[in-house]
């Protein structure tokens, strides 16, 4: 059924107007049809814009983009400023151990990673264990046990300390130590020309970097 509200609302302001034109004095002439024209435009016009308004209250909202999360850089920092680990806990130990032994906690970290993945159940074929890969023969003569994981971190730490030491503060050296034993970075004076040792350094010193 049509809805007639608009109309009757037209005529009910007719009717005022000619009420109100009517009387001495307010007699429009020729106004008159202009003026009753604005005022039916103007009610119209208020009826349509609320038709207007509703409907595009019940147009469906439109879909949200969705947008896909950034993936980060390969060598993104994960934990800790730097710290190339994700597990909050060995980040603590590494801190901890990279304070007590002062070394660059960074250093640690990146050594780590290239040894373990930051693993502490990890055990080499070589029989290299935990977080650091530290051998037991190693792990004895810092003190530690392997097995436990804050003391591999803590003789990983304190080995690192001590190729430093051994080697002038070479940061290649001493990381080339750590992977082939200090002997045979002495005896080439330098990183050994060993395959595995070179991708070991190049691999550690660009995540410390």
């Amino acid at each position: 059924m049509m809805d007639l509200t608009g109309v009757r609302q037209v005529q009910a302001r007719i009717a005022q107007l000619q009420e109100q034109f009517g009387m001495p004095g307010n007699i429009p002439g020729a106004n008159f049809p202009k003026t009753l024209e604005k005022e039916i435009q103007k009610t119209m016009g208020g009826e349509a814009g609320k038709a207007v308004t509703q409907a595009e209250k019940t147009q469906p909202l439109p879909d949200v983009q969705k947008t896909e999360p950034v993936k980060g850089k390969a060598k993104a920092d994960k934990v800790m400023g730097n710290l190339p680990l994700a597990d909050q806990n060995l980040s603590t130990l590494i801190e901890s151990a990279a304070r007590k032994y002062k070394v660059d906690p960074k250093l640690v970290a990146a050594v780590a990673e290239v040894e373990s993945n930051g693993r502490q159940e990890a055990v080499s074929q070589a029989g290299a264990i935990g977080v650091m890969q530290l051998m037991p023969d190693t792990a004895a003569s810092l003190g530690v046990d392997p097995y436990n994981k804050q003391q591999n971190v803590e003789g990983g730490a304190k080995y690192l300390r001590q190729m430093l030491d051994t080697f002038g503060g070479d940061l290649k050296k001493a990381v080339a130590a750590y992977n082939a034993g200090p002997g045979a970075v002495k005896a080439y004076g330098g990183i050994p020309p060993y395959k595995e040792t070179q991708n070991y350094v190049n691999k550690v010193l660009d995540i410390y970097r």
